[in-house]
């Protein structure tokens, strides 16, 4: 008897679906890295919280993101009277987005303040970091004004004027929606992209020690942000970086006025559909100069970095749910009469999901303990911090499109329909190589490091620490990778391939350290050196991958 396809038989492992799954207590690998990178009395006062988070992320949060995705923001240049009061229209989904990322969790306050989440002090990166990666499994979009609330804040925190502290600060760093104020970063011009010497947006002192901002910025996201730190080049100050300088720019004036800018348009993007990016005219707007006149883009580039530095923990997190999706698919959908994460090219396309995902996770653990220790001011930190962002940035967020888009095809053609979480998972991951600087301005910077910072032996005596006396074939390679950076600071067209190398090694050394708490990660550390490091024939034999431990099934009980 024929049966028709439109009534197949279908049981409820024919088309597995994770909705519901808590996506802390699906990683057992993550909950051993909090306790290996987080002291013992954080982590138990967190772990309620992280929970709670996993939660959201692989439910509650997961259906808001994706309602948000489907109703993007739309701007309302004038109320039904005809007033010109702009104002950009939020879905209730993403209303509903904020409050729990910057209200129930403080994300973009726990860095500056203590109280957050009950905890007596301000939070540590890794506490910060480890929320994020579980909030971006859910949400990408949101995590961008959080991101960059959280990085204004203490960008004004180590450069402004007391006074600009004191009257902004608080509401930056609130939780109760009706006093927080959102930050954002407008830098980016059509004739002036990474090319900051090239800003022609015009800034001029006026009378009242107030500056007025004259021009066009072309890419703001987060454009009706109470807030945001500009970049302007001060009018009669000649060319080059030294004329430009860093302002900030407030949506209203102390007053409650409005400020003169003006959101000319939203932008239709490939991902990040839930958050508004907009372009800008300033029309003269009211600015406060913020630091040294004469160091607007080393100021600007620590909003810039500390910013970078989050996009590579959210491509962590987009790829530890597309890895988490894939592996939950796997061990569930039945082909040929078992499992297909039995079947040894599904297995091979498994870790390769999987090692470039926890080689990032590595290092962001990495980076946040180089920030933490930086920021306390010990010897050497700033250094190591300074050459371990970018390379985390350049690495991670080039991994997240391939990661994503090779979950995607475990699931088959329902990875490519809009109703699973993958599709929305692979667009907003082309964006990490975008944003805060293309992967040939990120990798330059990796130079810029070595150059100006002396970052190549902060780096080393890391990456020795780490390997000890356990990991010689690791430590075997540090002169040709160290070789190889330093070539590319007379050759620039070897930047990508040096810090890509650069990355490889440290990442290897962290998973070796990381063993201690997941004895899984020695193995995927020394896959990294023999995939990433180490010569292969293309047309050698690979043997069979055979290591269960390293491919568990995300939905099997906790």
């Amino acid at each position: 008897m024929h049966i028709s396809p439109l009534a197949a038989p279908t049981g409820p492992e024919a088309v597995p679906d994770s909705a519901g799954l808590n996506l802390w207590r699906a990683d057992p690998a993550l909950r051993a890295l909090a306790a290996h990178h987080l002291p013992p009395d954080l982590l138990a006062h967190l772990e309620p919280h992280l929970d709670r988070l996993g939660a959201l992320a692989g439910g509650e949060l997961d259906a808001l993101a994706a309602e948000a995705d489907r109703n993007p923001p739309v701007l309302e240049p004038r109320t039904r009277r005809g007033e010109d009061r702009q104002r950009i229209a939020k879905h209730p989904a993403y209303r509903e987005m904020e409050r729990i990322a910057f209200g129930e969790l403080g994300l973009a306050a726990m860095s500056h303040r203590p109280g957050v989440l009950g905890w007596p002090a301000p939070l540590p990166p890794a506490a910060k970091y480890l929320l994020t990666m579980l909030l971006v499994q859910a949400e990408f979009g949101l995590c961008c004004p959080v991101s960059m609330t959280d990085s204004l804040a203490r960008t004004l925190r180590r450069f402004g004027d007391p006074a600009l502290v004191a009257r902004y600060l608080p509401a930056l760093t609130a939780q109760d929606m009706d006093a927080l104020a959102q930050g954002a970063m407008f830098m980016t011009e059509q004739g002036a992209g990474s090319d900051i010497a090239n800003t022609a947006v015009e800034a001029v002192e006026e009378a009242d020690g107030t500056w007025t901002l004259h021009g066009d910025k072309w890419f703001c996201s987060n454009p009706d942000a109470a807030l945001a730190m500009v970049l302007a080049r001060r009018r009669g100050a000649g060319p080059g970086l030294k004329a430009v300088s860093l302002f900030l720019l407030p949506r209203e004036m102390p007053d409650g006025t409005p400020n003169a800018h003006r959101i000319v348009r939203l932008k239709p993007k490939l991902g990040t559909r839930s958050m508004a990016s907009g372009e800008i005219a300033l029309n003269g707007a009211r600015a406060f100069l913020v630091g040294d006149p004469g160091a607007g883009f080393r100021q600007m580039a620590d909003m810039v970095n500390n910013s970078r530095l989050s996009n590579g923990v959210r491509a962590a997190g987009l790829m530890r749910r597309a890895t988490t999706e894939a592996l939950f698919i796997a061990h569930r959908r039945v082909a040929f009469g078992q499992p297909i994460a039995r079947m040894p090219l599904m297995r091979r396309q498994l870790l390769k999901l999987l090692l470039p995902t926890e080689q990032a996770r590595a290092m962001v653990f990495l980076t946040s303990e180089a920030l933490r220790r930086s920021d306390a001011g010990e010897d050497g930190q700033y250094a190591l911090l300074r050459i371990l962002t970018p390379l985390l940035k350049f690495r991670a967020c080039r991994d997240a499109r391939k990661v994503t888009g090779d979950a995607m095809e475990v699931r088959g053609g329902c990875g490519y329909i809009e109703e699973f979480p993958d599709a929305r998972l692979l667009r907003d991951a082309h964006l990490g190589s975008i944003w805060e600087g293309t992967s040939n301005i990120v990798a330059l910077d990796v130079g810029r490091a070595i150059a100006r910072e002396n970052s190549l032996p902060a780096l080393e005596a890391r990456v020795r620490a780490l390997c000890g006396n356990a990991f010689p074939e690791a430590l075997d390679l540090w002169p040709r990778v160290a070789a190889l950076a330093l070539r590319a600071q007379e050759d620039p067209a070897l930047a990508r391939q040096a810090a890509s190398a650069l990355y490889h090694l440290t990442s290897a050394a962290a998973l070796h350290a990381e063993a201690a708490a997941v004895p899984e990660r020695a193995a995927l550390a020394r896959l990294v050196l023999r995939h990433r490091l180490h010569a292969r024939d293309p047309l050698a034999a690979e043997p069979a991958f055979d290591d269960d431990a390293l491919l568990p099934d995300p939905g099997a009980p906790a």
